[in-house]
Formats: structure tokens, C-alpha cells, sequence
């Protein structure tokens, strides 16, 4: 496995242009979760409008493929990276 950034996980996350990808992340209550997700579907928000930019928390929308629903991807607690049939370890 190749050991990079998390801002060059962020980069390669936008590069990949819709392609499905898996990460494992801390999740906000401190258990482990393996996302299967995709960039490149809009989110419409219905209802009320978010009350933060996930920008400013360097975390970005997913969507999530198993749920079939949006899901924030926290770069903060990022663990691992899988995409293109490469395996990443955030450091």
C-alpha cells in the first residue's frame, strides 16, 4: 500500500469523475466505517439548507452506493483509500 496525504486523498476523490471507490474512516461516535461511494451525482437538498459549508470542515458529500444516499466524508479522520485497484493509507 502507498502512504499519502489526506489532501491528496481529496485530489484524487475529484479526479476519480463519478468512478466508484472505497474508504475507511472514524465515524463522529468513534467506530470504524468502510464507505463504498461515488463523486458526480448532484445533492439536492429538500427542506432546510445546511447550516455549514462541509468545505470549511474539510469534509466533502459522497454517495453512498449501499444506502443509496448522501453521506459526509470526513478527511479529518480518514484511514484509508481505495481507487483505480489502488490501496492508499492516509497519514
Amino acid at each position: 500500500m502507498i502512504t499519502i496525504t489526506s489532501t491528496r486523498a481529496k485530489e484524487l476523490i475529484k479526479e476519480s469523475k463519478g468512478k466508484i471507490f472505497s474508504t475507511t474512516f472514524i465515524k463522529k461516535d468513534n467506530t470504524i466505517r468502510t464507505l463504498t461511494s461515488r463523486t458526480g451525482k448532484q445533492y439536492t437538498p429538500t427542506g432546510k439548507k445546511a447550516p455549514y459549508k462541509a468545505e470549511e470542515f474539510n469534509m466533502m458529500p459522497l454517495y453512498d452506493m449501499r444506502k443509496k444516499a448522501f453521506r459526509m466524508l470526513n478527511f479529518n479522520t480518514l484511514l484509508t483509500l481505495s481507487i483505480n485497484k489502488t490501496k492508499y493509507i492516509i497519514k
